[in-house]
């Protein structure tokens, strides 16, 4: 079968392959034809070495598909169900599932060192678990959360990862409350959920922040209510919030360098939502001082804070009822040998969310 594998970490490019096999069926798995996948961030960080991930590997993780065989022990999935990829299954049994925690289960990210896929050179492995740019994948069961017949494939692979994200970053981590200011910082498939959710919950000012005209214009057509450049966000500060500062600030690239601009253009009391996922070598530098005296909370939020299967149903039902645009999001469609235009799309900050359709 076909897929895109990266060979080493810090490859720029992925090569399409047809000699790639899906392996590990058995029981408590199940085997899903990829449908649609979308390209995430995270996907680039792993290949560049940001994230930690074993290569050669398979990346992808917000996809979904059709259930083409269960495995023996499996429940409630049958062959023919469509579904989403969850690439963090929570096992239930865990303390942080216990404590109502479920998005940080480490359950899933222990599947991250074992390989999905073998080629005749060896394993290869599936980013996160999973590994979606390819035509079939085993996962774990847990892995494949059912999808109503009206939610088409690529919907469902937005919210199994970007839009889940986003909307819960405001809605679960932060709270955002009624008639707050917010700024969001990076304004990518991510960052347009968020301000999505800042949106849902009522806020009166939401200035999105971004380097590229493109994705700024976006964000007003999905409930920005200003959109500036990086160099503009000072102003906006100074014009909309007295120079006090935002109620919410979410940081969605991942940087230390935003993450401090955030950090900075908080208000006293306010929130600080850190998203993007970032490098472990790339220092945040906050002093003893300021943490104190200012009492602004520093909120990260993993896979949107909250259950995420609660988080599935609530993204289609705002998506039915019309409260949120998904499709918008998807600005460009590929086919499985045009990934490498999708990493450009991606890079170029051209695209907020590039489909690629198996």
């Amino acid at each position: 079968m076909r897929a895109a594998v990266v060979h080493e970490i810090g490859q720029d490019k992925l090569e399409v392959l047809d000699d790639v096999e899906a392996v590990g069926f058995g029981p408590g798995k199940v085997r899903i034809r990829i449908r649609a996948t979308g390209l995430c961030h995270s996907d680039v960080s792993a290949m560049n070495g940001v994230l930690p991930q074993p290569a050669p590997f398979v990346p992808g993780h917000e996809g979904a598909g059709e259930i083409l065989d269960v495995g023996d022990g499996v429940s409630g999935l049958t062959a023919g169900d469509r579904v989403l990829m969850c690439w963090l299954p929570a096992c239930g049994g865990c303390a942080a599932c216990r404590r109502g925690q479920s998005h940080l289960c480490l359950a899933g990210f222990m599947n991250a060192g074992t390989p999905n896929f073998r080629r005749p050179g060896g394993d290869v492995f599936g980013f996160a678990g999973t590994g979606t740019f390819t035509e079939e994948v085993v996962v774990d069961a847990g892995c494949a959360v059912p999808i109503p017949d009206d939610v088409p494939f690529d919907i469902a692979a937005l919210i199994g990862c970007g839009v889940t994200t986003g909307l819960g970053a405001a809605i679960n981590t932060a709270k955002v409350e009624a008639g707050s200011s917010v700024a969001v910082i990076g304004c990518g498939g991510v960052g347009i959920s968020a301000i999505q959710g800042a949106k849902l919950q009522g806020a009166a000012q939401i200035v999105a922040v971004d380097p590229v005209v493109s994705r700024r214009e976006a964000a007003l057509r999905f409930g920005a209510t200003e959109a500036v450049a990086p160099d503009g966000l000072a102003d906006a500060k100074q014009r909309i919030t007295a120079g006090e500062g935002f109620d919410y600030v979410f940081e969605v690239v991942g940087r230390s360098a935003t993450a401090r601009t955030a950090y900075e253009t908080t208000r006293r009391g306010g929130t600080l939502c850190v998203v993007g996922a970032g490098a472990m070598d790339d220092q945040l530098q906050l002093n003893m001082f300021e943490l104190f005296f200012d009492e602004k909370r520093i909120l990260p939020s993993m896979y949107g804070g909250g259950d995420v299967l609660r988080s599935y149903e609530r993204a289609i039902a705002l998506w039915r009822a019309g409260r949120i645009d998904l499709a918008g999001l998807i600005t460009h469609r590929v086919p499985l040998a045009g990934i490498n235009d999708a990493l450009a799309q991606m890079r170029s900050g051209e695209a907020l969310r590039t489909c690629i359709e198996l």
